[in-house]
């Protein structure tokens, strides 16, 4: 199942808790969890919610969340809730796509102004292949971007499309 195929109010609800329940170890590569998504559209967002919440309650008592995937399946399939959510948990710096990730620190290390006139967006396809799109209409792996370093990367970006600072990679 691709994603791009689920409703977009849907994939807007896993757009937002992917990362943290990745984070956790729910494998979305699978088939039983993609199926199980597919046919979860009541609630599905009080359903994520309830894991991440049932995370959060485990790690409290120094426990671990046993087959992640399964316990998603579960909530899915047997309509849990959660009984006290807070927005707060997504908050979890752990929670955090790599993408997001680095569209914040180049924020910090070239800063806000400079990284929103070079940086279109960084974003994942469904396949998982994360890149940085630069307002030029150039790409970059955020992989290769990372190995390169800020100056590098800044480097290409600033370069026009004809002089791409891929002569010395």
């Amino acid at each position: 199942m691709n994603f791009k195929e689920l409703d977009p109010p849907i994939q807007e609800i896993l757009h937002c808790y992917k990362p943290a329940l990745t984070y956790i170890g729910v494998d979305f590569s699978r088939e039983d969890v993609q199926e199980a998504i597919e046919y979860a559209y009541d609630d599905l967002e009080a359903r994520l919610q309830s894991v991440i919440e049932y995370w959060y309650f485990l790690q409290h008592k120094n426990q671990q969340l046993n087959y992640p995937s399964a316990c998603l399946i579960t909530a899915l399939s047997e309509g849990w809730t959660p009984k006290n959510w807070q927005q707060e948990y997504l908050d979890n710096p752990n929670f955090k796509s790599p993408c997001l990730l680095w569209w914040e620190k180049a924020a910090e290390v070239w800063g806000q102004d400079k990284r929103n006139e070079l940086v279109a967006d960084v974003s994942e396809t469904d396949d998982g292949y994360e890149y940085i799109l630069f307002r030029s209409g150039k790409t970059l792996s955020l992989k290769i971007a990372q190995i390169w370093g800020w100056e590098r990367v800044l480097d290409y970006g600033q370069a026009k499309s004809g002089q791409a600072a891929l002569e010395d990679f």
